[in-house]
């Protein structure tokens, strides 16, 4: 069955069974990535590395939003 034909099918469906059918496939694509979360881990280390050598600058909150 093609992509479009599921899709076709799925609103063919009350609308609490789309709902249902929704937090099934949402919660099939919310699971972390162990390569992911490496990578993120490897980045977090490699800029709290840069702000203790003084390589980079911090920006306070309130600046932040102010330049919103």
């Amino acid at each position: 069955m093609s992509t479009a034909e599921v899709i076709e099918q799925a609103l063919k469906l009350k609308s609490a069974d789309r709902y249902l059918l929704l937090e099934i496939l949402h919660s099939s694509l919310d699971k972390p990535d162990p390569e992911i979360d490496q990578i993120w881990h490897e980045e977090i280390l490699r800029r709290i590395k840069a702000f203790d050598e003084g390589r980079i600058e911090t920006v306070s909150m309130e600046e932040t939003f102010r330049n919103l």
